[in-house]
């Protein structure tokens, strides 16, 4: 078999295997890309790739499929957001209330969107990005990325109730009407007394208002729900309404997570969770 043509010579750094540059250009999936190459529809400045792997520079090489040029890839965008309650996740509110995704301004000016979503009472660590595959990865339940949540309940939760919860319950699907066991959960206590109960929950799916809906089934409101962890990627740095970039080893550990089919190991929050007071300036950018 003939060599694949690689790209014009660069450091080992900048080169990578074509498929996967043509997935991030939104091309094709991976696997789809290959099916591509066989078909020999793909060219690297000029040539026919005729097999893989295929190494290229997507900054300096002239790939195409089926003569459409395949467009440099554009870099994305990764942002940590202190969600305030009272903000909703959605890009647009009939309702005309407030959007969490209007407190980051990007100077990028890039369409962000946020990875799974916080209801509108709730509060915490919102991903926000513009990377479709990887937001796909840490929301699918196949993946196992959990998020782990600071909840409040209302009452004392007895060990009976706890057990319950953690096994699943039953909850009905508003769509199809329904009724499906959720998925088992990590509940660890943080602080119970008569009149109400923290815990710390780690869920590995994201059912809708999936703990406040469990917490009313056995009779133990939530009064306050604050996401806290996302696979490895905790909480911290930021006050309430406040936003930063990733830094790359965030990105990195979120990435790995989501490679792996393996359920992420959740560990609850290991200080209580600061109070925070004063006037509310939401919308502020810090940096790492």
């Amino acid at each position: 078999m003939a060599t694949p043509p690689q790209g014009r010579k660069s450091s080992e750094r900048t080169r990578i295997r074509i498929q996967r540059v043509l997935a991030d250009a939104g091309v094709a999936s991976r696997r789809a890309s290959e099916a591509l190459v066989e078909e020999g529809a793909v060219t690297v400045n000029g040539k026919i790739v005729d097999g893989l792997p295929c190494f290229v520079d997507p900054e300096e090489d002239d790939i195409r499929v089926s003569g459409r040029r395949v467009e440099k890839r554009r870099r994305n965008h990764y942002i940590m957001l202190f969600k305030p309650r009272g903000f909703v996740c959605t890009s647009s509110d009939p309702q005309g209330r407030k959007l969490a995704l209007d407190l980051v301004q990007h100077p990028s000016g890039s369409r962000l969107f946020s990875v799974g979503r916080l209801d509108l009472e709730s509060s915490g660590l919102l991903l926000l990005t513009d990377d479709g595959d990887l937001a796909n990865r840490l929301t699918h339940p196949s993946f196992g990325v959990h998020k782990g949540y600071d909840v409040t309940v209302r009452g004392r939760l007895d060990e009976e109730t706890l057990d319950k919860v953690r096994r699943g319950l039953y909850l009905v699907d508003r769509r199809t009407g329904e009724a499906t066991r959720t998925a088992e959960s990590d509940l660890v206590i943080l602080k119970r007394d008569r009149e109400r109960t923290r815990l710390y929950v780690a869920l590995r799916e994201g059912r809708n208002r999936q703990i406040r809906r469990v917490m009313d089934q056995v009779g133990h409101s939530v009064r306050k729900l604050r996401r806290v962890q996302m696979g490895p990627l905790k909480l911290k740095g930021l006050a309430v309404g406040e936003w930063r970039e990733l830094t790359p080893g965030e990105l990195g550990s979120l990435r790995r997570a989501a490679k792996d089919s393996t359920p992420t190991t959740s560990t609850g929050p290991k200080a209580k969770t600061k109070q925070l007071t004063g006037k509310k300036k939401y919308g502020r950018r810090t940096r790492r």
